[in-house]
């Protein structure tokens, strides 16, 4: 018995950015713990279950993340039935900027074995697209959403990149993405880098690092779409 740790797309119609091995794992899992039961029910489907998918079982985590009793005992109802239980996020990798650390921990607990499995993982894309430090770097989830404490956090970020060589990351949902990118562009230095990812692993992939002063004389429209962005500094020893 174990859990798995599936990655979905990132990219509504990216399939093709699952490893085989991680669909064949997918469709033979019986039992589930999910963000939202519906889409994951929609992205088992497309996987083609070796089982009936009425006879699969998915239960919700808490909007938090959280364990609720349900999970925790179909869980545990699968442990002693000796039968594998996949963990799905919305997109991207479970427990990495998504929910599903809780259970992770759970099956420690349990001393059930864990299996992270190999799949898209926006933060990681975006990294390796950005030209950023690759060997240093933090990720921090979501800035806060008032402009005020924004700035600050933002030029936090800004003072950790230029003293440390260490890229910062952080992500923002689609309709504050493009409030927060015209912020980013008042608040930080004109020779800071910034870069941006959308869409990654699809048709209109959008991956861009500019220094604020060329951002600004380019003043682009950023899309109203779940974005990816890294503050950082030129290397150094070049």
């Amino acid at each position: 018995m174990a859990l798995y740790l599936i990655p979905t797309p990132i990219s509504e119609e990216a399939f093709d950015t699952l490893p085989p091995v991680t669909v064949a794992v997918a469709r033979r899992l019986e039992v589930f713990i999910v963000e939202r039961a519906k889409t994951a029910r929609h992205f088992i489907k497309r996987l083609g279950p070796q089982c009936p998918l009425s006879e699969l079982t998915f239960v919700e985590l808490e909007r938090d993340g959280s364990l609720t009793s349900e999970v925790t005992e179909v869980f545990q109802a699968a442990v002693q039935q000796g039968c594998d239980v996949g963990l799905l996020s919305e997109a991207g990798c479970p427990g990495v900027a998504d929910p599903g650390a809780a259970v992770v921990a759970l099956a420690h607990r349990m001393s059930v074995p864990v299996v992270p499995l190999p799949g898209p993982s926006s933060i990681l894309l975006a990294l390796m697209a950005s030209g950023l430090n690759g060997q240093c770097f933090a990720f921090h989830g979501y800035l806060s959403p008032k402009r005020p404490e924004l700035v600050r956090q933002l030029r936090q970020l800004e003072q950790q990149a230029r003293q440390h060589y260490q890229t910062q990351i952080f992500m923002e949902t689609p309709y504050r993405a493009p409030w927060l990118f015209e912020v980013a562009l008042t608040a930080l230095h004109a020779d800071t880098l910034l870069s941006v990812a959308q869409d990654l692993t699809s048709p209109q992939a959008f991956a861009r690092t500019l220094a604020i002063r060329a951002w600004s004389e380019q003043k682009p429209a950023l899309a109203p779409k779940p974005a990816v962005f890294l503050i950082g500094r030129d290397n150094p020893k070049r």
